[in-house]
């Protein structure tokens, strides 16, 4: 899942507090991987998780601000 370096919350584990934290601070994690996620409804499911897959390994690879992480479950 993407993430900030500062949001103290897992988003696997508790993902409202999580959101709450990520839309308070501005970052609008969920909304940002939405606008570059490449999605389709033709996709199979494993197809549509290597696509998000992708577009969180964009967002942290060009983070320019250097707040963007990819979090994975434990």
């Amino acid at each position: 899942m993407l993430s900030t370096i500062d949001n103290p919350f897992n988003p696997f584990e508790n993902f409202n507090a999580w959101y709450s934290f990520d839309v308070a601070s501005g970052y609008h994690s969920s909304a940002y991987l939405a606008r570059i996620l490449q999605s389709s409804d033709d996709l199979s499911e494993a197809d549509e998780d290597l696509a998000i897959e992708q577009a969180i390994d964009s967002i942290v690879s060009e983070n320019i601000s250097g707040v963007f992480i990819k979090v994975t479950r434990e």
